[in-house]
């Protein structure tokens, strides 16, 4: 059974979750779910073109996938953006002190957010052909 439209699904619920973050000034999880849910629409992407990819990295999928599809480097880009958010966002060790939250600011949020936007607009594009 291929999950696609779940994955994409579940991405666009997070990508409406991360502005919210935004609004609510929690830019540290607006970043964090912006790398979330455009890993699963790109995982997603990945579904609906048939392939079982693993990992985190929404740059490696795309990378992967840029050898089958056309991928804009502007994609490329957006998507090593979003992967910095990763760990950095998620656990208070990822930087030297403090927490995640003393490391994010609402220009990243919203430049998290306008990413994952793009990304997520690029997959559907493929999904709904």
């Amino acid at each position: 059974m291929n999950r696609y439209k779940d994955w994409f699904e579940q991405a666009q619920r997070d990508f409406e979750k991360a502005k919210l973050d935004v609004k609510n000034e929690f830019y540290d999880w607006a970043c964090f779910t912006s790398q979330q849910a455009a890993e699963k629409a790109v995982k997603a992407l990945c579904m609906k073109l048939k392939f079982d990819v693993w990992g985190h990295s929404i740059t490696d999928i795309l990378q992967f996938l840029k050898e089958r599809i056309n991928i804009p480097e502007k994609i490329i880009e957006l998507a090593q953006l979003l992967d910095t958010y990763y760990i950095s966002t998620k656990y208070p060790n990822g930087f030297i002190t403090g927490k995640p939250a003393d490391y994010c600011n609402k220009k990243m949020a919203e430049e998290a957010i306008n990413a994952c936007g793009e990304i997520i607009r690029f997959c559907e594009s493929y999904i709904n052909r």
